[in-house]
């Protein structure tokens, strides 16, 4: 965890009258944003079809979109799966709560709204001491709160409570579309979680359907077995799509070695470029430094993605981070956030 993270973590509470509210609105079928160590989650009772609704409806979510189902610390997984392999509960033992989420066989009573159709559940049980307090609180611990990223479908996740409150403006407070924000400061992690697919463990083994926090190589030491690729019957998971993450400026991934050619050519032609770096590049400007380390990156990259947005610029050049196991899921983030952008410097040249 890196210090800034750790300062978060600290500073991180809610008070009891505030969760105690928060998950009374979850059992009325309300919406709730809350924090995990990952990003803020837009919470709805898992168990509630018509709440689960409310969830696709205020963010534009695909119906066919999984989400995922966190639980409280201890809970019984049995409850939500028709099929716990030992691998899973190695894995829960040694990674819950944390940033990892299981893909299994989903329990027949569990409704289908949650799972996009398919027979599978993501679940997962965040470490924020803020989700811990909300999960505790819903159903006795014994609720599961269905909870993608709280901003609108394809969109930069939030990682503060005011990311929530300005993707969501005025649709936040006791009557509109979400009932209430827990702020539990900024997010530790700052991506998303792993998503492991176990569903067909027997068949094609462990598979990395999103990489984050939780490496491949840190599941393997734990079941043994190095996760596989994910293949075209896969089941769909939450955040894979090939466009997603995005900010509303298009983002183009660049080399260290082209970024100061591509601001001066741009600069030229009157356009105004931001800068996401983590090597120094003292004449550009508006720009944002992150830590030369994939934890440090992390934690700020989606603020960073957030406040070139605000910034109104025509176009937001990253410097490519390094490659290799610990940087899988930054790179994952960033390639998502700039599909679609093949080309875009070029166009801007030309224009």
């Amino acid at each position: 965890m890196t210090d800034a993270a750790s300062r978060a973590l600290a500073a991180a509470a809610a008070a009891p009258a505030d969760i105690a509210a928060a998950a009374a609105a979850l059992e009325a079928g309300a919406l709730v944003a809350f924090p995990t160590e990952t990003v803020y989650g837009l919470g709805a009772d898992a168990e509630n079809p018509a709440a689960v609704a409310k969830i696709y409806a205020a963010k534009g979510r695909p119906q066919d979109h999984p989400v995922i189902v966190h639980v409280a610390p201890g809970a019984d997984i049995d409850y939500w799966t028709s099929e716990v392999p030992d691998a899973a509960r190695a894995l829960v033992q040694h990674f819950w709560p944390g940033p990892l989420t299981l893909i299994l066989k989903r329990n027949t009573h569990i409704p289908d709204a949650v799972s996009g159709g398919q027979d599978t559940v993501g679940i997962r049980c965040p470490s924020h001491p803020v989700a811990m307090q909300l999960l505790q609180a819903f159903k006795g611990g014994k609720g599961g709160v269905a909870a993608p990223s709280a901003n609108k479908f394809g969109n930069v996740s939030p990682t503060t409570a005011q990311h929530v409150r300005d993707e969501f403006h005025d649709e936040v407070g006791q009557g509109n579309v979400i009932d209430s924000v827990l702020d539990g400061g900024s997010s530790q992690v700052g991506i998303e979680s792993t998503i492991l697919d176990l569903s067909r463990l027997a068949t094609h083994g462990p598979v990395l359907l999103r990489p984050g926090h939780i490496s491949a190589q840190q599941i393997a030491d734990v079941i043994g077995v190095m996760p596989r690729q994910p293949d075209q019957a896969a089941p769909r998971a939450s955040g894979t799509l090939e466009s997603h993450y995005a900010p509303k400026a298009p983002v183009a991934l660049l080399p260290t070695g082209d970024i100061e050619k591509t601001l001066a050519q741009l600069k030229l032609q009157g356009r105004c470029a931001a800068l996401i770096h983590y090597t120094p590049f003292p004449g550009a400007h508006p720009n944002v430094a992150l830590p030369a380390e994939p934890k440090g990156y992390a934690y700020g990259v989606y603020a960073a993605l957030r406040a070139m947005d605000q910034q109104q610029v025509e176009l937001i050049l990253v410097e490519a981070p390094p490659t290799g196991d610990a940087w899988l899921g930054v790179n994952d983030r960033l390639r998502r956030a700039a599909f679609g952008s093949t080309g875009i410097i070029e166009r801007f040249l030309k224009t």
